[in-house]
């Protein structure tokens, strides 16, 4: 069976995975392999349960491992561990306790042995459900083994009980039978390794007609052309017929549909006679009735092509690694044939072919949809993830994209992004952003470590009080923006876009001998924006306070508090990422529905209405916030970025990047302008600034604005061609055939004194002065829970 978490590799040697916090992992051991485990980022004990012997002298006083796969259920892997025990006749009582790591361990603390004997082994993390007003989530530790003897050839282990298991030898084809229905997983065994698929209706080729995965309808179905990463989601035929879905992709880079390599491609190039894929597939198809081909046309997996500038096709060796795999789904009877690429004269499969497995599992495995995303090279593969209040959202659309690893609605089927705009506009409208990465940064030194990693200054920052601010690298580059809320003395919470933020915390903290803690509390905490005008009034009734708390009425604008919503945990500040009066409602995943029902019950009389990601960009735009891989990159300086007021220059300590981003302010290049673009041609990410025939820069994020009517967009400029009033052009075609007339303007184009946002109680208002943590009326940006 698979461990929790994704099956990978480090190296040609090493077999890894992620363990879940608060979960159990199943694994095996041979005598003589070297096991490693790491707490990358401290403060998580476990247990490993092992064979007698196995790892040395077991801990005394360990809890039973049958007590803690019965509490832990299945949900967090202790049915499945149970099962796995069984199935090889091993009993929990059977294992030794070893107690791995503690409450006050360093980050990368880790633990060394080498298995004396073959073992069954499982991990447990130990870690309850946190609460919002927590700091102390279960984190994932790495497991790595090193085998004994060589992993050469060794596929992972199977998703589920396999229906057929079949190997494909190096520079070979092998085909088989699937049933509507059935998976089928294609796996690259040692890495860098091209696999060729087709797919043939089985019953049309019982009746003579051979209709097989076709290239030209496929991409025209889809809205995709040729050469392209990645894959599609459905895989039709000439008949407009789907033949075959992707369920899941733990690559995420493959050709979708070219020629398998074929006799003529070895003969242009010098080797003729060579084994190629298409006389392969011929022969192998041939039984089935298929008629042979010159060149197959064939979703290539794994096969990392390159569409050049110039319009020309170029290939690298591919991105998967061993173990990686596809996972489609029959939509009819099909006949298959699967090869193992033999081009072994250029780096198509790292220049030597090996092996490719297929894994064909019954219709009735559930395996959920997703791609694997990695957020950093040498991290493990994780499928894209369902927030906690992924159940109702998911009742209400079928429009779902997959962003930075998580499945988010891009709108709702009883509305659409334009209703769903006007809702919040006008209403109130509530949102999954569970996506957001959440970092718990604890210890002694945490003030010093989050004044050094971000612009502000921290040392401002008050309790319950939360503050917009960028995060650079050395050479002033943004890392990424976020919101740092303070829960105590010593007590952070870093909410963000970008995982690796989590990773450059923890650098800087090692680098600066700084002891605290930087725990991962992303998938421990879920929230939901509720945005509006009327999102007051909502849950200022809903949510119940401690006394010494803020009311929901009572709460300023970057203030966060604390309280129960029917009963259940919940933190809530009052942040958006919309330019409207608005906030978020922070809690265990495990109890989202209840809060989003309690929310939608109560939000019924205002007209609450559930918002995707294609309203929340207009919103956005309209506000002028910034939004990561857009509108900055880690090229890009707060300044430049147009959130320059998140740099004070009176910081008393310098943070990393201040030099720089200092003599980036003093010599500015380039500046954030907001865009009045005439007429109504869709203007996008990317489109060229013209003054005259130079290009002097390009547009980062544009929307027809419906609250202004016109087309908007920010853009990144010149300082000589960036005066606000001055007349430039959006370039489309080549850039020169065809210009669309601007006006530079300031941003935000909608609301720039913020005077939404800082909307007062009317029954008690925001009093005071605007502190640290609240941008000037006069910014040109404001402050915002970045996507």
């Amino acid at each position: 069976m698979q461990p929790e978490g994704a099956w990978g590799a480090r190296s040609p040697r090493t077999l890894s995975f992620s363990a879940r916090g608060g979960a159990c992992a199943f694994f095996e051991v041979e005598a003589g392999d070297r096991l490693r485990i790491v707490d990358p980022e401290g403060r998580q004990p476990a247990r490993l349960y092992a064979g007698p012997g196995a790892f040395g002298e077991a801990t005394p006083g360990a809890p039973p491992l049958l007590d803690t796969l019965r509490t832990r259920g299945d949900g967090a892997g202790g049915g499945s561990v149970e099962a796995a025990l069984a199935a090889r006749g091993v009993a929990p009582s059977d294992l030794e306790a070893h107690a791995l790591f503690h409450a006050e361990s360093p980050p990368g603390s880790s633990f060394h042995a080498t298995a004396a004997a073959s073992s069954v082994c499982v991990l447990v993390i130990p870690g309850g459900p946190m609460a919002p007003d927590a700091q102390d989530p279960p984190t994932d530790l790495r497991v790595e083994i090193e085998p004994a003897t060589s992993l050469e050839g060794r596929a992972p282990p199977p998703l589920a009980p396999p229906l057929l298991d079949l190997r494909v030898k190096a520079a070979t084809a092998e085909a088989f039978s699937v049933k509507a229905g059935q998976y089928i997983q294609i796996i690259d065994v040692d890495g860098r390794q091209c696999a060729d698929f087709l797919a043939f209706d089985a019953v049309a080729l019982q009746a003579g007609d051979e209709y097989g995965l076709d290239a030209t309808t496929t991409h025209t179905l889809m809205g995709s052309t040729a050469p392209k990463p990645g894959l599609l989601s459905k895989y039709f035929d000439a008949r407009m017929v789907p033949l075959v879905e992707i369920v899941q992709d733990t690559v995420g880079r493959h050709d979708t549909f070219m020629l398998a390599c074929s006799a003529k491609y070895y003969e242009d190039m010098g080797y003729p006679g060579h084994s190629n894929c298409t006389d392969n597939f011929n022969a192998v198809l041939r039984p089935h009735g298929v008629q042979p081909k010159k060149g197959w046309p064939a979703i290539n997996f794994f096969y990392n092509t390159v569409a050049g500038p110039d319009d020309r096709i170029t290939m690298d060796e591919p991105w998967s690694r061993p173990g990686d795999y596809v996972l489609l789904r029959a939509l009819t009877d099909l006949v298959c044939a699967t090869s193992s690429c033999a081009d072994d004269i250029d780096p198509a499969n790292g220049w030597c072919p090996t092996d490719i497995h297929v894994r064909v599992y019954d219709s009735q495995s559930a395996f959920s949809k997703g791609m694997s995303h990695r957020m950093i090279p040498d991290a493990e593969p994780r499928l894209t993830r369902e927030s906690g209040f992924h159940p109702r959202t998911a009742a209400l659309t079928r429009k779902m994209e997959d962003y930075r690893g998580f499945w988010v609605p891009t709108c709702f089927n009883a509305a659409g992004p334009l209703e769903e705009y006007w809702a919040c506009r006008e209403r109130a409208t509530i949102m999954d952003l569970s996506v957001l990465r959440k970092f718990e940064v604890i210890g002694p030194d945490a003030e010093d470590l989050m004044q050094l990693a971000v612009t502000r200054n921290v040392r401002k920052l008050a309790v319950n009080q939360i503050v917009y601010t960028a995060m650079c690298n050395p050479h002033g580059g943004m890392i990424d923006d976020g919101t740092l809320f303070r829960l105590g003395q010593n007590n952070f919470r870093w909410i963000c876009g970008d995982e690796y933020s989590g990773i450059w915390l923890r650098k800087l903290a090692e680098d600066h001998k700084l002891k605290v803690w930087v725990k991962s509390s992303t998938d421990q905490l879920h929230n939901v924006s509720v945005q509006g005008p009327r999102s007051r009034a909502i849950l200022s009734g809903l949510v119940v306070s401690p006394p010494q708390e803020p009311t929901i009425d009572e709460l300023k604008w970057f203030r966060f508090t604390v309280g129960r919503i029917d009963g259940v945990p919940v933190l809530v500040s009052r942040t958006g990422y919309t330019g409207e009066l608005g906030y978020e409602v922070w809690c265990h995943p495990s109890q989202a529905t209840a809060i989003w029902d309690s929310i939608m019950t109560a939000g019924e009389p205002h007209g609450l209405t559930p918002m995707g990601l294609a309203a929340l960009d207009m919103l956005r735009i309209e506000a002028g916030l910034v939004f990561a891989g857009y509108d900055f990159c880690d090229q890009t300086d707060p300044f430049e970025a147009g959130i320059g007021f998140t740099v004070p220059k009176d910081k008393p300590d310098a943070s990393i990047g201040s030099e720089a981003v200092a003599r980036r302010r003093d010599n500015p290049h380039k500046r954030m302008v907001g865009l009045d673009v005439t007429g109504n041609e869709p203007v996008g990410h990317g489109d060229p600034v013209y003054d005259g025939r130079t290009q002097v820069g390009i547009v980062t994020s544009a929307t027809k604005s419906p609250i202004l009517g016109k087309t908007i967009a920010l853009a990144r400029l010149d300082v000589s061609a960036a005066a606000i009033g001055g007349s430039v052009e959006i370039g489309k075609l080549d850039g020169h055939q065809k210009r669309l007339p601007a006006t530079i303007v300031a941003f935000p184009h909608f609301d720039p004194k913020k005077t939404r946002v800082r909307a007062e109680s009317p029954t008690r208002g925001d009093q005071g002065q605007a502190s640290l943590a609240e941008p000037s009326p006069e910014s040109v940006a404001t402050a915002g829970i970045p996507a």
